[in-house]
């Protein structure tokens, strides 16, 4: 942020009424530690000692800039602009479903939206290895992974290995998923429950721990993915 910006954002925040400069500390130096702990990911200590306050002071500070900054999230927010499925942009309506009315019924998962089923596979490293896109929304995964294991060039088990999968799957060579109908999912290990009562509940916990890199993998390429024009 150069001087120019941080002086118009300083001038909103004081005109607004709710950042008001203190006895000892101007409106401008609140933002400032406000930015320093939001941008530079400093913690109460660091901010302290670079601007010579008590970590009290710091804390009260960048709550009040805070406050200030979400109720005018309307002015200094941007508005996000669906992409709607008209977009004739080359550069975003890739990102579109788009299925021709007479097809959109098998298109439509079980939420009742439009989609697209996509089969993917990666590495612990979180790197894709395979994926099949196209799919309609409504095909059983079993059935897109039967394709991805025919077609040519398709999804191949290295020898003597095996992937993890979720419950949608069943036990297959090269394929390994869960005990059903018991524990699986690492929210129901949050709840304070206790661990595994036995060894069909540890096997699922590990396998959901292990299998968990792909949903961290697919949700990663949805926060880079782009969602709206610009």
């Amino acid at each position: 942020m150069d001087r120019n910006a941080f002086g118009r954002l300083c001038y909103m925040l004081q005109e607004s009424g709710w950042v008001k400069g203190a006895k000892n500390v101007t409106a401008p130096e609140q933002v400032a530690m406000f930015l320093s702990i939001l941008s530079h990911h400093k913690n109460n200590c660091v901010v302290k000692h670079d601007f010579i306050r008590s970590g009290r002071t710091v804390s009260k500070h960048f709550h009040s800039v805070l406050h200030a900054v979400c109720k005018l999230h309307a002015v200094l927010l941007a508005k996000p602009t669906p992409i709607t499925e008209d977009c004739l942009n080359p550069r975003w309506k890739s990102f579109k479903v788009l299925v021709p009315l007479h097809e959109k019924g098998r298109y439509r998962t079980r939420k009742g939206q439009v989609a697209v089923n996509v089969l993917g596979v990666c590495n612990p490293d979180m790197q894709f290895i395979y994926v099949l896109s196209g799919w309609e929304g409504s095909a059983a995964d079993s059935r897109v992974l039967r394709d991805a294991i025919h077609r040519d060039g398709g999804l191949r088990v290295p020898s003597g290995n095996y992937y993890l999968w979720n419950n949608g799957y069943a036990n297959a060579e090269g394929f390994l998923t869960l005990y059903k109908g018991v524990r699986y999912h690492l929210r129901e290990w949050d709840r304070g429950t206790g661990g595994p009562r036995n060894k069909e509940e540890l096997f699922n916990l590990k396998h959901s721990s292990a299998r968990n890199v792909i949903e961290r993998t697919f949700g990663l390429l949805k926060r880079k993915r782009p969602q709206y024009l610009p």
